[in-house]
């Protein structure tokens, strides 16, 4: 008879065996119940996957974002200021004499005590009537020729008169100066009815405010202010004197003039005025005075006038 093996019976399962497959099966069990959505052991770390620590939970250095004082924003930078200085002038100047200047950017004005009373323009009043003229035939759709824009070019960089003329006669004359006073806001200013262009009366408060509206755009409009600011950079010849001779000449080339100067035999008087556009200001400075001092005494003391008020050298 064969003897029995150790193990007992063949095929026979030990209990610690069956122990061992119970335990497997059982862990099986959990785990699928804690993967299981719903189950009472689903594992809360599925759910939040990806979400890390709330802020509320943290500890350490870290802190509630909303919790830090905000970067105090930076100081806007003060606007450059204008380089003329407001003051009273004692100058050794024969005559009458006025003058003002405007802040394009606040349109605070400064001036003289006497900047309201009004001068006869001469050929200052030319930059507003090429202006006008200008304004009015965009309004309308058309666009001057070129032989027109060569006429207008020699009004204002060579002051031509007898072309100031029939443009004056074709804009309506002294309607003309009626619309400048209305758009562009003057308030000393005088129509010289059928007198002519010349005759026109402005002030020097009322030149500077003529020049921070051609500067705008309010007086030739927006298509052809540039190109009126560029011709007035471009005076020559006679007309180019006064403001923009007081600064130095980097500075000098990129201001807009426009220059009047006239001999009123009747008053026995000399009527020079002058009107300047820069990049943050405009400028009106007037002087009458005897006929027997000529022209250049005018066109200087314009200059004189202005290097008195300037706060740079």
């Amino acid at each position: 008879m064969a003897a029995r093996g150790r193990g007992g019976r063949e095929g026979e399962t030990s209990p610690l065996r069956l122990i061992a497959i119970a335990c497997v099966l059982i862990g099986l069990v959990l785990v699928s119940l804690r993967l299981l959505p719903g189950s009472p052991f689903e594992s809360t770390a599925v759910a939040d996957w990806g979400r890390g620590e709330s802020p509320a939970g943290r500890t350490g250095s870290l802190t509630d974002r909303s919790s830090r004082p905000s970067p105090s924003p930076s100081p806007s930078p003060e606007p450059e200021p204008l380089p003329f200085e407001a003051k009273k002038l004692d100058l050794d100047i024969d005559g009458w004499y006025g003058w003002s200047v405007l802040d394009r950017r606040s349109g605070e004005i400064i001036g003289s005590k006497n900047m309201a009373e009004t001068n006869t323009t001469a050929s200052l009043i030319k930059a507003w009537i090429v202006a006008d003229y200008l304004r009015r035939t965009a309004d309308a759709g058309q666009t001057p020729s070129n032989a027109k824009l060569d006429d207008l070019t020699r009004i204002i960089r060579d002051s031509d008169n007898e072309r100031t003329e029939q443009l004056y006669t074709q804009i309506g004359r002294s309607a003309s100066i009626k619309r400048l006073l209305s758009i562009c806001d003057l308030t000393d200013s005088k129509v010289s009815s059928d007198l002519g262009w010349s005759r026109t009366e402005l002030s020097p408060r009322d030149t500077a405010r003529l020049g921070n509206c051609i500067a705008e755009g309010t007086a030739a409009g927006p298509k052809w202010t540039k190109w009126l600011l560029n011709e007035m950079r471009l005076v020559r010849g006679a007309g180019d004197f006064g403001i923009r001779k007081a600064f130095p000449a980097a500075q000098a080339k990129k201001i807009a003039i426009k220059n009047g100067w006239v001999d009123r035999t009747r008053e026995q008087e000399i009527h020079v005025n002058c009107l300047a556009i820069g990049d943050t200001w405009t400028m009106g400075v007037m002087l009458r005075y005897p006929i027997n001092k000529g022209y250049q005494y005018g066109m200087d003391n314009c200059q004189t006038i202005t290097e008195s008020l300037l706060t740079r050298p």
